[in-house]
Protein backbone atom coordinates (compact mmCIF):
# COMPACT_ATOMS: atom_id res chain seq x y z
CA UNK A 1 0.00 0.00 0.00
CA UNK A 2 1.32 3.45 -0.96
CA UNK A 3 0.41 5.97 1.72
CA UNK A 4 0.34 9.71 1.18
CA UNK A 5 2.70 11.88 3.19
CA UNK A 6 1.20 14.54 5.44
CA UNK A 7 0.89 17.90 3.66
CA UNK A 8 0.32 21.44 4.89
CA UNK A 9 -3.32 21.26 3.81
CA UNK A 10 -3.79 18.21 6.06
CA UNK A 11 -2.34 20.04 9.06
CA UNK A 12 -4.70 22.96 8.47
CA UNK A 13 -7.67 20.56 8.26
CA UNK A 14 -6.73 18.89 11.55
CA UNK A 15 -6.17 22.24 13.24
CA UNK A 16 -9.62 23.37 12.15
CA UNK A 17 -11.16 20.27 13.77
CA UNK A 18 -9.07 20.04 16.94
CA UNK A 19 -7.57 23.49 17.42
CA UNK A 20 -3.88 24.22 16.99
CA UNK A 21 -3.17 23.17 20.58
CA UNK A 22 -4.06 19.54 19.79
CA UNK A 23 -2.04 19.14 16.58
CA UNK A 24 1.69 18.54 17.05
CA UNK A 25 4.50 18.45 14.50
CA UNK A 26 7.37 19.62 16.71
CA UNK A 27 10.28 17.23 17.03
CA UNK A 28 10.02 16.92 20.84
CA UNK A 29 6.46 15.57 20.66
CA UNK A 30 7.20 13.34 17.67
CA UNK A 31 10.17 11.94 19.59
CA UNK A 32 8.06 11.09 22.63
CA UNK A 33 5.51 9.30 20.42
CA UNK A 34 8.17 7.44 18.41
CA UNK A 35 8.58 4.67 20.97
CA UNK A 36 6.73 2.72 23.63
CA UNK A 37 8.04 0.09 26.07
CA UNK A 38 8.90 -2.35 23.28
CA UNK A 39 12.60 -3.13 23.16
CA UNK A 40 14.62 -0.20 21.72
CA UNK A 41 12.41 0.45 18.66
CA UNK A 42 11.68 3.92 17.28
CA UNK A 43 9.30 4.99 14.50
CA UNK A 44 8.38 8.64 14.11
CA UNK A 45 4.87 9.75 13.21
CA UNK A 46 4.52 12.79 10.97
CA UNK A 47 1.94 14.41 13.22
CA UNK A 48 0.34 13.73 16.61
CA UNK A 49 -3.39 14.43 16.97
CA UNK A 50 -5.30 14.58 20.26
CA UNK A 51 -9.06 14.21 19.63
CA UNK A 52 -11.50 15.18 22.36
CA UNK A 53 -14.56 13.09 21.44
CA UNK A 54 -15.92 10.48 19.04
CA UNK A 55 -16.93 13.12 16.51
CA UNK A 56 -13.33 14.33 16.29
CA UNK A 57 -12.16 10.76 15.70
CA UNK A 58 -14.87 10.27 13.07
CA UNK A 59 -13.77 13.32 11.08
CA UNK A 60 -10.10 12.34 11.29
CA UNK A 61 -10.64 8.74 10.16
CA UNK A 62 -13.00 9.69 7.34
CA UNK A 63 -10.49 12.24 6.02
CA UNK A 64 -7.52 9.87 6.33
CA UNK A 65 -9.42 7.02 4.72
CA UNK A 66 -10.22 9.21 1.70
CA UNK A 67 -6.64 10.44 1.45
CA UNK A 68 -4.79 7.19 2.24
CA UNK A 69 -3.09 8.57 5.35
CA UNK A 70 -2.11 5.90 7.93
CA UNK A 71 -3.48 6.30 11.47
CA UNK A 72 -1.99 4.57 14.51
CA UNK A 73 -4.15 4.72 17.68
CA UNK A 74 -2.11 5.47 20.78
CA UNK A 75 -2.86 5.01 24.46
CA UNK A 76 -0.35 5.57 27.26
CA UNK A 77 2.52 3.96 25.35
CA UNK A 78 3.08 1.18 27.90
CA UNK A 79 2.75 -1.62 25.33
CA UNK A 80 5.35 -4.34 24.87
CA UNK A 81 4.67 -5.54 21.32
CA UNK A 82 5.02 -2.31 19.33
CA UNK A 83 1.30 -2.01 18.75
CA UNK A 84 1.23 1.78 19.12
CA UNK A 85 4.28 2.53 16.95
CA UNK A 86 3.57 4.53 13.77
CA UNK A 87 5.72 2.32 11.56
CA UNK A 88 4.22 3.77 8.36
CA UNK A 89 4.49 7.39 9.51
CA UNK A 90 1.27 9.36 9.19
CA UNK A 91 -0.76 10.10 12.31
CA UNK A 92 -0.29 9.04 15.90
CA UNK A 93 -3.83 9.32 17.27
CA UNK A 94 -3.37 10.03 20.97
CA UNK A 95 -6.43 9.23 23.09
CA UNK A 96 -5.21 10.94 26.26
CA UNK A 97 -7.75 13.80 26.17
CA UNK A 98 -10.64 11.33 26.24
CA UNK A 99 -10.11 10.48 29.90
CA UNK A 100 -13.49 10.82 31.61
CA UNK A 101 -15.30 8.30 33.78
CA UNK A 102 -18.75 9.06 32.38
CA UNK A 103 -20.78 7.09 34.91
CA UNK A 104 -20.62 4.44 37.62
CA UNK A 105 -23.95 2.62 37.75
CA UNK A 106 -24.20 0.96 41.17
CA UNK A 107 -27.63 -0.54 40.42
CA UNK A 108 -26.40 -2.46 37.38
CA UNK A 109 -22.74 -2.86 38.44
CA UNK A 110 -21.44 -1.06 35.36
CA UNK A 111 -19.07 1.77 34.51
CA UNK A 112 -18.99 3.78 31.29
CA UNK A 113 -15.59 5.28 30.52
CA UNK A 114 -13.59 6.90 27.77
CA UNK A 115 -10.50 5.09 26.46
CA UNK A 116 -7.99 7.50 28.03
CA UNK A 117 -8.98 6.66 31.61
CA UNK A 118 -6.06 5.16 33.52
CA UNK A 119 -6.74 1.64 34.79
CA UNK A 120 -5.94 2.40 38.44
CA UNK A 121 -8.02 5.60 38.33
CA UNK A 122 -11.10 3.52 37.54
CA UNK A 123 -10.18 0.92 40.17
CA UNK A 124 -9.97 3.58 42.87
CA UNK A 125 -13.19 5.28 41.76
CA UNK A 126 -15.29 2.11 41.88
CA UNK A 127 -13.63 0.99 45.13
CA UNK A 128 -15.11 4.06 46.80
CA UNK A 129 -18.54 2.61 45.99
CA UNK A 130 -17.75 -0.89 47.23
CA UNK A 131 -17.22 -2.20 43.69
CA UNK A 132 -14.30 -3.91 41.97
CA UNK A 133 -12.76 -3.82 38.50
CA UNK A 134 -10.28 -6.73 38.61
CA UNK A 135 -7.99 -6.49 35.51
CA UNK A 136 -4.72 -5.08 36.87
CA UNK A 137 -1.75 -5.03 34.46
CA UNK A 138 1.66 -4.27 35.98
CA UNK A 139 1.39 -0.80 34.43
CA UNK A 140 -2.05 -0.17 35.97
CA UNK A 141 -0.89 3.17 37.37
CA UNK A 142 -0.29 4.57 33.87
CA UNK A 143 -1.89 2.36 31.19
CA UNK A 144 -5.14 3.45 29.52
CA UNK A 145 -8.26 1.30 29.46
CA UNK A 146 -8.37 1.73 25.68
CA UNK A 147 -4.97 0.05 25.45
CA UNK A 148 -6.19 -2.68 27.80
CA UNK A 149 -9.06 -3.29 25.36
CA UNK A 150 -6.65 -3.39 22.42
CA UNK A 151 -4.65 -6.24 23.99
CA UNK A 152 -7.23 -7.85 26.28
CA UNK A 153 -4.81 -7.14 29.10
CA UNK A 154 -4.70 -9.38 32.14
CA UNK A 155 -2.48 -9.04 35.18
CA UNK A 156 -1.93 -11.02 38.38
CA UNK A 157 -5.61 -11.36 39.29
CA UNK A 158 -6.60 -12.86 35.93
CA UNK A 159 -6.17 -16.33 37.44
CA UNK A 160 -9.33 -15.86 39.53
CA UNK A 161 -11.18 -13.06 37.78
CA UNK A 162 -10.25 -13.27 34.10
CA UNK A 163 -8.84 -10.69 31.70
CA UNK A 164 -10.19 -7.43 30.29
CA UNK A 165 -12.26 -9.44 27.81
CA UNK A 166 -14.40 -10.79 30.65
CA UNK A 167 -15.47 -7.30 31.77
CA UNK A 168 -16.34 -5.52 28.53
CA UNK A 169 -20.08 -5.41 27.81
CA UNK A 170 -20.25 -2.94 24.96
CA UNK A 171 -18.07 -0.55 22.96
CA UNK A 172 -18.54 2.62 20.97
CA UNK A 173 -16.22 2.34 17.97
CA UNK A 174 -15.38 4.64 15.09
CA UNK A 175 -14.85 2.79 11.81
CA UNK A 176 -12.38 3.88 9.15
CA UNK A 177 -15.14 5.49 7.05
CA UNK A 178 -16.03 7.69 10.03
CA UNK A 179 -19.19 5.84 11.02
CA UNK A 180 -19.77 5.51 14.77
CA UNK A 181 -21.26 2.21 15.94
CA UNK A 182 -22.02 0.31 19.12
CA UNK A 183 -20.76 -3.26 19.05
CA UNK A 184 -23.32 -4.85 21.36
CA UNK A 185 -25.53 -4.06 24.35
CA UNK A 186 -25.07 -3.13 28.00
CA UNK A 187 -26.22 -6.56 29.14
CA UNK A 188 -24.59 -9.49 30.91
CA UNK A 189 -25.89 -11.88 28.25
CA UNK A 190 -25.49 -11.39 24.52
CA UNK A 191 -26.58 -13.81 21.82
CA UNK A 192 -27.58 -11.50 18.99
CA UNK A 193 -25.57 -12.33 15.91
CA UNK A 194 -21.79 -12.16 15.71
CA UNK A 195 -20.17 -10.71 18.83
CA UNK A 196 -18.48 -7.59 17.46
CA UNK A 197 -17.50 -6.52 20.97
CA UNK A 198 -15.25 -9.54 21.44
CA UNK A 199 -13.91 -9.12 17.91
CA UNK A 200 -12.72 -5.62 18.79
CA UNK A 201 -11.12 -6.71 22.08
CA UNK A 202 -7.56 -7.78 21.33
CA UNK A 203 -7.65 -6.41 17.77
CA UNK A 204 -4.89 -3.91 18.66
CA UNK A 205 -6.53 -0.91 17.01
CA UNK A 206 -6.50 -2.49 13.56
CA UNK A 207 -10.29 -2.64 13.03
CA UNK A 208 -11.64 0.56 14.59
CA UNK A 209 -10.96 3.18 17.24
CA UNK A 210 -12.69 2.66 20.59
CA UNK A 211 -14.18 5.89 21.95
CA UNK A 212 -16.41 4.60 24.77
CA UNK A 213 -16.31 1.47 26.94
CA UNK A 214 -19.06 -0.15 29.02
CA UNK A 215 -17.51 -2.32 31.74
CA UNK A 216 -18.92 -4.90 34.11
CA UNK A 217 -18.11 -4.45 37.80
CA UNK A 218 -18.36 -6.90 40.69
CA UNK A 219 -18.60 -6.51 44.49
CA UNK A 220 -15.24 -5.67 46.06
CA UNK A 221 -13.72 -8.30 48.36
CA UNK A 222 -13.17 -6.86 51.82
CA UNK A 223 -9.88 -8.56 52.66
CA UNK A 224 -6.69 -9.87 51.10
CA UNK A 225 -3.95 -12.12 52.47
CA UNK A 226 -0.54 -12.60 50.89
CA UNK A 227 2.05 -15.38 51.03
CA UNK A 228 5.62 -15.43 49.71
CA UNK A 229 7.19 -18.84 49.23
CA UNK A 230 10.88 -19.33 48.32
CA UNK A 231 12.04 -22.49 46.56
CA UNK A 232 15.46 -24.00 45.90
CA UNK A 233 14.06 -25.55 42.70
CA UNK A 234 12.18 -23.52 40.04
CA UNK A 235 10.59 -26.70 38.74
CA UNK A 236 9.17 -27.44 42.19
CA UNK A 237 7.77 -23.91 42.36
CA UNK A 238 6.09 -24.33 39.00
CA UNK A 239 4.73 -27.75 39.95
CA UNK A 240 3.33 -26.36 43.21
CA UNK A 241 1.07 -24.03 41.26
CA UNK A 242 -1.11 -26.79 39.89
CA UNK A 243 -1.03 -28.51 43.27
CA UNK A 244 -2.62 -25.43 44.86
CA UNK A 245 -5.64 -25.66 42.57
CA UNK A 246 -5.88 -29.44 42.86
CA UNK A 247 -6.13 -28.95 46.62
CA UNK A 248 -9.26 -26.86 46.08
CA UNK A 249 -7.78 -23.42 46.73
CA UNK A 250 -8.77 -20.47 44.55
CA UNK A 251 -6.14 -17.75 44.96
CA UNK A 252 -6.73 -14.30 43.48
CA UNK A 253 -3.10 -14.17 42.32
CA UNK A 254 -0.33 -16.73 41.92
CA UNK A 255 2.89 -15.19 40.62
CA UNK A 256 6.19 -16.87 39.72
CA UNK A 257 9.39 -14.83 40.09
CA UNK A 258 13.03 -15.70 39.60
CA UNK A 259 15.21 -14.20 42.36
CA UNK A 260 17.03 -12.04 39.82
CA UNK A 261 13.71 -10.33 39.08
CA UNK A 262 13.23 -9.35 42.72
CA UNK A 263 16.89 -8.35 43.02
CA UNK A 264 16.70 -6.02 40.02
CA UNK A 265 13.41 -4.51 41.21
CA UNK A 266 14.76 -3.90 44.72
CA UNK A 267 17.84 -2.26 43.24
CA UNK A 268 15.84 0.03 40.94
CA UNK A 269 13.30 0.92 43.64
CA UNK A 270 16.08 1.32 46.23
CA UNK A 271 14.46 -0.94 48.79
CA UNK A 272 15.92 -3.86 50.73
CA UNK A 273 15.09 -7.44 49.86
CA UNK A 274 17.15 -10.35 51.18
CA UNK A 275 17.56 -13.38 48.91
CA UNK A 276 19.00 -16.62 50.27
CA UNK A 277 21.99 -17.96 48.37
CA UNK A 278 20.22 -21.24 47.58
CA UNK A 279 16.87 -19.73 46.50
CA UNK A 280 16.04 -20.25 42.81
CA UNK A 281 12.38 -19.18 42.61
CA UNK A 282 9.52 -17.52 44.47
CA UNK A 283 5.75 -17.83 44.40
CA UNK A 284 3.74 -14.78 45.48
CA UNK A 285 0.20 -15.90 46.30
CA UNK A 286 -2.79 -13.76 47.22
CA UNK A 287 -6.11 -14.88 48.66
CA UNK A 288 -9.08 -12.51 48.82
CA UNK A 289 -12.61 -12.65 50.19
CA UNK A 290 -14.93 -11.43 52.91
CA UNK A 291 -14.61 -14.12 55.59
CA UNK A 292 -11.18 -13.97 57.23
CA UNK A 293 -11.55 -17.34 58.93
CA UNK A 294 -12.25 -19.04 55.61
CA UNK A 295 -9.37 -17.16 54.00
CA UNK A 296 -6.98 -18.28 56.74
CA UNK A 297 -8.02 -21.90 56.21
CA UNK A 298 -7.38 -21.45 52.49
CA UNK A 299 -3.92 -20.07 53.24
CA UNK A 300 -3.21 -23.10 55.44
CA UNK A 301 -4.22 -25.39 52.57
CA UNK A 302 -1.93 -23.49 50.21
CA UNK A 303 0.95 -23.59 52.72
CA UNK A 304 0.60 -27.36 53.04
CA UNK A 305 0.92 -27.67 49.25
CA UNK A 306 3.92 -25.34 49.16
CA UNK A 307 5.77 -27.30 51.82
CA UNK A 308 4.87 -30.58 50.09
CA UNK A 309 6.70 -29.19 47.05
CA UNK A 310 9.76 -28.39 49.18
CA UNK A 311 9.25 -24.69 49.72
CA UNK A 312 11.48 -23.05 52.30
CA UNK A 313 9.95 -20.95 55.08
CA UNK A 314 6.69 -19.46 53.76
CA UNK A 315 6.31 -15.80 54.71
CA UNK A 316 2.89 -14.44 55.61
CA UNK A 317 2.43 -10.70 54.96
CA UNK A 318 0.56 -9.57 58.05
CA UNK A 319 0.13 -5.85 57.42
CA UNK A 320 -1.05 -3.64 54.58
CA UNK A 321 2.45 -2.17 54.34
CA UNK A 322 4.01 -5.62 53.94
CA UNK A 323 1.52 -6.52 51.22
CA UNK A 324 2.17 -3.26 49.42
CA UNK A 325 5.94 -3.85 49.72
CA UNK A 326 5.76 -7.23 47.99
CA UNK A 327 3.38 -6.04 45.29
CA UNK A 328 5.59 -3.02 44.63
CA UNK A 329 8.53 -5.38 44.12
CA UNK A 330 6.50 -7.65 41.85
CA UNK A 331 5.12 -4.84 39.70
CA UNK A 332 8.55 -3.26 39.39
CA UNK A 333 10.22 -6.31 37.86
CA UNK A 334 9.33 -5.53 34.25
CA UNK A 335 10.81 -2.06 34.27
CA UNK A 336 13.79 -3.14 36.39
CA UNK A 337 14.65 -6.00 34.04
CA UNK A 338 14.83 -3.62 31.12
CA UNK A 339 16.73 -0.91 33.00
CA UNK A 340 20.18 -0.35 31.48
CA UNK A 341 19.88 -3.39 29.23
CA UNK A 342 18.65 -4.21 25.74
CA UNK A 343 16.04 -6.93 25.90
CA UNK A 344 13.35 -8.91 24.14
CA UNK A 345 10.30 -9.92 26.16
CA UNK A 346 8.32 -12.97 25.11
CA UNK A 347 4.79 -13.33 26.51
CA UNK A 348 4.57 -17.13 26.49
CA UNK A 349 1.52 -18.97 27.80
CA UNK A 350 0.76 -22.68 28.17
CA UNK A 351 -1.81 -24.76 30.05
CA UNK A 352 -0.97 -24.32 33.73
CA UNK A 353 0.21 -27.87 34.39
CA UNK A 354 2.80 -27.56 31.59
CA UNK A 355 4.55 -24.59 33.21
CA UNK A 356 7.47 -26.63 34.66
CA UNK A 357 8.25 -28.02 31.19
CA UNK A 358 8.08 -24.55 29.62
CA UNK A 359 10.40 -23.02 32.21
CA UNK A 360 12.93 -25.83 31.94
CA UNK A 361 12.81 -25.63 28.13
CA UNK A 362 13.35 -21.85 28.11
CA UNK A 363 16.43 -22.20 30.30
CA UNK A 364 17.82 -25.03 28.16
CA UNK A 365 17.36 -22.97 24.98
CA UNK A 366 19.03 -19.97 26.64
CA UNK A 367 22.01 -22.08 27.67
CA UNK A 368 22.47 -23.43 24.14
CA UNK A 369 22.30 -19.98 22.56
CA UNK A 370 24.36 -18.30 25.26
CA UNK A 371 21.92 -15.70 26.55
CA UNK A 372 20.57 -14.86 30.01
CA UNK A 373 16.85 -14.83 30.78
CA UNK A 374 14.86 -13.40 33.65
CA UNK A 375 11.50 -15.15 33.92
CA UNK A 376 8.47 -14.07 35.91
CA UNK A 377 4.75 -13.96 35.37
CA UNK A 378 1.29 -15.16 36.13
CA UNK A 379 1.93 -18.79 37.01
CA UNK A 380 -1.68 -19.36 38.01
CA UNK A 381 -2.78 -19.11 34.37
CA UNK A 382 0.38 -20.48 32.76
CA UNK A 383 1.60 -17.08 31.53
CA UNK A 384 5.41 -16.79 31.75
CA UNK A 385 7.14 -13.56 30.71
CA UNK A 386 10.56 -14.49 29.32
CA UNK A 387 12.98 -11.55 29.24
CA UNK A 388 15.97 -12.26 27.00
CA UNK A 389 18.84 -9.92 27.90
CA UNK A 390 21.46 -8.81 25.41
CA UNK A 391 24.20 -8.25 27.97
CA UNK A 392 27.51 -8.56 26.08
CA UNK A 393 26.20 -10.35 22.99
CA UNK A 394 27.33 -8.81 19.70
CA UNK A 395 24.83 -6.82 17.65
CA UNK A 396 25.13 -9.31 14.80
CA UNK A 397 24.39 -12.28 17.05
CA UNK A 398 21.53 -10.41 18.74
CA UNK A 399 19.85 -9.63 15.41
CA UNK A 400 20.34 -13.08 13.83
CA UNK A 401 20.74 -16.02 16.18
CA UNK A 402 18.32 -14.84 18.87
CA UNK A 403 15.48 -15.08 16.36
CA UNK A 404 16.17 -18.82 16.02
CA UNK A 405 16.05 -19.18 19.81
CA UNK A 406 12.71 -17.36 19.99
CA UNK A 407 11.32 -19.68 17.31
CA UNK A 408 12.36 -22.67 19.45
CA UNK A 409 10.66 -21.16 22.51
CA UNK A 410 7.44 -20.58 20.55
CA UNK A 411 7.56 -24.05 19.01
CA UNK A 412 7.80 -25.43 22.55
CA UNK A 413 4.73 -23.38 23.50
CA UNK A 414 2.82 -24.84 20.58
CA UNK A 415 3.93 -28.37 21.47
CA UNK A 416 2.57 -27.80 24.97
CA UNK A 417 -0.77 -26.57 23.50
CA UNK A 418 -0.01 -22.97 24.33
CA UNK A 419 0.54 -19.86 22.25
CA UNK A 420 2.93 -16.94 21.71
CA UNK A 421 1.11 -14.16 23.56
CA UNK A 422 -1.11 -14.26 26.61
CA UNK A 423 -1.69 -10.54 27.19
CA UNK A 424 0.86 -8.36 25.36
CA UNK A 425 -0.54 -8.84 21.87
CA UNK A 426 1.19 -9.43 18.54
CA UNK A 427 1.74 -5.89 17.31
CA UNK A 428 4.92 -5.46 15.33
CA UNK A 429 7.50 -7.68 17.00
CA UNK A 430 5.58 -10.98 17.10
CA UNK A 431 3.92 -10.92 13.67
CA UNK A 432 6.70 -12.91 11.99
CA UNK A 433 6.04 -15.78 14.41
CA UNK A 434 2.28 -16.00 13.88
CA UNK A 435 2.60 -18.91 11.45
CA UNK A 436 4.10 -21.03 14.23
CA UNK A 437 0.76 -21.19 16.05
CA UNK A 438 -1.69 -20.16 13.31
CA UNK A 439 -2.52 -22.07 10.15
CA UNK A 440 -2.62 -20.27 6.82
CA UNK A 441 -6.39 -20.63 6.89
CA UNK A 442 -6.54 -18.86 10.26
CA UNK A 443 -4.33 -16.04 9.00
CA UNK A 444 -6.34 -15.58 5.81
CA UNK A 445 -9.58 -15.40 7.82
CA UNK A 446 -8.05 -12.68 10.00
CA UNK A 447 -6.82 -10.76 6.97
CA UNK A 448 -10.30 -11.02 5.47
CA UNK A 449 -11.82 -9.51 8.62
CA UNK A 450 -9.27 -6.70 8.48
CA UNK A 451 -10.22 -6.03 4.85
CA UNK A 452 -13.92 -5.74 5.71
CA UNK A 453 -13.30 -3.20 8.48
CA UNK A 454 -10.40 -1.37 6.86
CA UNK A 455 -10.43 -1.84 3.06
CA UNK A 456 -7.75 0.81 2.50
CA UNK A 457 -5.50 -0.54 5.30
CA UNK A 458 -5.05 2.86 6.93
CA UNK A 459 -5.67 1.80 10.53
CA UNK A 460 -2.57 0.68 12.44
CA UNK A 461 -1.04 -0.84 9.29
CA UNK A 462 1.73 -3.42 9.55
CA UNK A 463 0.51 -4.89 12.85
CA UNK A 464 -0.50 -8.47 13.75
CA UNK A 465 0.33 -9.73 10.26
CA UNK A 466 1.89 -8.35 7.10
CA UNK A 467 -0.52 -6.94 4.55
Amino acid sequence: MEYRKIQEADILFFQEILGQENVFTNIETLESYSHDYTEDLKYYPEVVLRPGNAEDVSKILSYCNSNLIPVTPRGAGTGLSGGSLAIKGGISLSMGRMNKILSIDERNFQAIVEPGVINETLQEAVKQKGLFYPPDPASKGSCFLGGNIAHSSGGPRAVKYGTTRDYVLNLEVVLTNGEIIETGANTLKYSTGYNLTHLMIGSEGTLGVVTKIVLKLIPAPKNTLLLLAPFTSPENACAAVNGIFLAGANPSACEFVEPEGFRLAAELLQINFEIGSDIEAYLLIEVDGNNLDEMMRECETISDVLYAHQASDVLFAETANQKEYFWKLRRGIGEATKHNNIYKEEDTVVPRAELPILFKGVKEIGNRYGFRTVCYGHAGDGNLHVNILKDQLSDEYWHTEIRSAIIEIFELCKKLKGTISGEHGIGLVQQEYMNIVMSQTNLELMKGIKKVFDPNTILNPGKIFNG
